[in-house]
């Protein structure tokens, strides 16, 4: 019986391990869930109010660079999700908000599961952050790419993703431990969220309808619904055949694409849903020139994916998982509709 396994997740008020729990808890596994501070109990009473929660779930506080308080959580689990990470795409002080946690965190994480004797397998959360920072159209990406162009003055939150998912790598290499390690590496993960906080990639679906962007652009981004990506992490778990690591998209969008289906689904009228075109050759040019007057980190985002097609296999996933994924545009819709509910976007027919 699954009950008889207890399965840790790391950071888990966070958008995709909070959907990862749900779905562990609904296949009646014990989940011993990580948060920072437990006084914040606000915070977290929407797990505690998932179904099988009262009685198979237990939140304990613990903190990545405290290698102490991860032994006491990884203790007796058989599988260990690492989910915890930042993300954020303009930090103050990447070394400080953005590789130090993540890379610092991760091996934090595999000491501790090193010094467990219940451990079989650890789970990483990693990226697509992790195999490029720079499509080339020419070229399908798959898991046997990496990104080795990023730095800490280059798109930082792909280079803190690169080195923490590379020292998983090379620990599991030199230390040899008596678990495994599989590695989930989504793109850009949207759906509804089971909390009220706005996670990075929902905040771009809401600039989009509130007009953030002056015009829809040249760039596209492989969508995957969170769903997918905690089912995505169970299975990885469950199944003793998987192994490495494992592209995570459902389908490739053109922002023009998201914005169609956006106004289709009622989010043009009285809303802010760019409509300029952009996407020709000297539009993208003139964006790349204005992107220099937008926050360092946006700016080199912008610079390295305008005028990009990125292509990707996700065969592996599909074929080794036997993961389907959902359809991207009821996915896109349902956040839109998500954003609404948590108040993070004014209801249609509302003043804005």
């Amino acid at each position: 019986m699954n009950r008889n396994h207890l399965v840790c997740v790391t950071g888990g008020s966070g958008f995709i391990a909070a959907h990862t729990i749900r779905g562990l808890l609904e296949r009646d596994y014990r989940v011993r869930a990580t948060v920072r501070d437990l006084s914040r109990t606000a915070k977290y009473s929407f797990l505690n109010q998932l179904d099988g929660a009262g009685d198979r779930l237990e939140l304990v506080e613990a903190d990545l660079l405290q290698p102490g308080s991860l032994r006491e959580a990884v203790d007796g689990a058989s599988t260990v999700l690492h989910m915890a990470s930042p993300y954020t795409i303009n930090a103050e002080d990447p070394q400080r908000d953005l590789v130090a946690p993540a890379l610092e965190g991760t091996r934090s994480v595999l000491e501790a599961c090193r010094a467990s004797e219940s451990v079989s397998r650890v789970v990483l959360t990693s990226s697509i952050a992790a195999l490029t920072d720079e499509p080339d159209s020419n070229h399908v990406l798959t898991e046997q790419d990496w990104n080795s162009t990023s730095s800490l003055s280059r798109n930082p939150y792909h280079y803190s993703k690169t080195v923490a998912e590379r020292s998983a790598w090379t620990f599991m290499e030199e230390q040899r431990p008596g678990f495994s390690l599989v590695v989930i590496n989504p793109f850009m993960v949207i759906g509804p969220s089971l909390g009220p906080s706005l996670n990075t990639t929902n905040q771009m679906i809401r600039d989009f309808i509130t007009g953030v962007y002056p015009g829809i652009l040249d760039i596209n981004w492989g969508f995957v619904d969170v769903r997918d990506v905690a089912l995505a992490h169970i299975l990885a778990m469950e199944r003793p055949e998987a192994r490495g690591r494992y592209l995570c998209a459902a389908e490739n969008l053109h922002m023009r694409d998201v914005i169609t289906v956006l106004r289709d689904g009622g989010y043009g009228r009285n809303y802010r849903l760019p409509s300029m075109d952009l996407t020709g050759t000297a539009a993208t040019m003139f964006v790349k020139l204005l992107s220099w007057t937008q926050p360092k980190d946006t700016g080199t985002y912008m610079r390295t994916h305008l005028g990009r097609h990125l292509r990707y296999d996700n065969s592996k996933i599909r074929r080794e998982l036997d993961l389907s994924f959902r359809d991207i545009a009821p996915s896109i819709l349902e956040t839109a509709e998500d954003l609404v509910r948590w108040g993070h976007l004014p209801a249609p027919g509302t003043s804005r």
